[in-house]
């Protein structure tokens, strides 16, 4: 094989990606000086060619939207964690040609939380019904010991949870979400609706509140993460999730463990500021 190694970050749109920072980051401290990781805008039309035009010095791929379903029929095979919400958002490929899926998502959230000492929880509340939140509902299947209620928007969202329910053998309460504020009674909250959804609740936070896992990474904080630790509540950011699974893509696609997390972290830190 070629000493040079290629990995990037595959979707649509791709420019705001902080994948390349992170991965590239992880390949200085490792001494990976063969390796690059670029970004390619690519959407479901295109990813078959894109696929297929790949040579012996490709490692890896990370996926984003749209990418996280269309991928699946185009690969070898997929981890049992990513056929569990349907979605792949990291491609490995092996030195016999193969072209492996996983989700990293799902083991990053858990990690994510485990950093900050959640390990278990007796109950939980998510925020949302899209592809963030089956992957939450994933994450809070192997932590959570009681109830999971989710809060949605439309009827059709709420048959996607419960679907998703059934799939991971989940018992998911549905709420409205004219209810949300409900959500913060929970011990832990993860919020994965896009950047400005929650700030209207934000004035319903109590006083005392758990821990509240938000997705979003940029704009940071958002209104509700702000209010959240303003009472004393723990938060998890969207970048704790974004650098745990790329660790876990990093370590796949290269080989080499552990990752550097601080390393990583730092990384995403100084690009956001910037």
């Amino acid at each position: 094989m070629s000493a040079i190694r290629r990995a990037a970050v595959l979707g649509s749109p791709i420019a705001h990606s902080l994948s390349p920072v992170l991965h590239r980051a992880a390949y200085e401290e490792l001494g990976l000086k063969d390796w690059s990781y670029d970004r390619f805008e690519v959407d479901e039309v295109a990813l078959p060619d894109f696929l297929a035009g790949l040579g012996p010095e490709w490692a890896g791929l990370s996926l984003t939207m749209p990418l996280k379903r269309a991928v699946i029929p185009l690969l070898d095979t997929i981890s049992d964690t990513a056929a569990s919400v349907e979605a792949v958002n990291t491609v490995v490929l092996t030195e016999d040609g193969h072209k492996v899926g996983d989700n990293t998502d799902i083991p990053g959230m858990v990690a994510a939380l485990a950093e900050r000492g959640i390990d278990k929880v007796e109950s939980a509340a998510i925020l949302g019904a899209g592809a963030t939140a089956s992957s939450a509902l994933a994450a809070l299947s192997r932590i959570c010991a009681g109830e999971i209620v989710a809060y949605v928007r439309s009827d059709a969202r709420a048959a996607e949870m419960r679907e998703w329910g059934e799939r991971l053998d989940v018992d998911v309460k549905i709420g409205t979400w004219s209810d949300a504020a409900r959500a913060f009674t929970a011990p832990l909250v993860v919020a994965t609706t896009p950047a400005g959804t929650t700030d209207a609740l934000a004035a319903d936070i109590p006083e005392r509140p758990g821990t509240l896992f938000d997705v979003v990474y940029d704009p940071w904080p958002t209104q509700l993460a702000a209010r959240w630790s303003g009472y004393g509540g723990a938060v998890v950011s969207g970048l704790d999730l974004l650098v745990h699974q790329a660790v876990l893509q990093v370590e796949q696609m290269t080989g080499r463990a552990p990752a550097p997390l601080g390393a990583m972290r730092r990384a995403g830190e100084r690009a956001l500021a910037g």
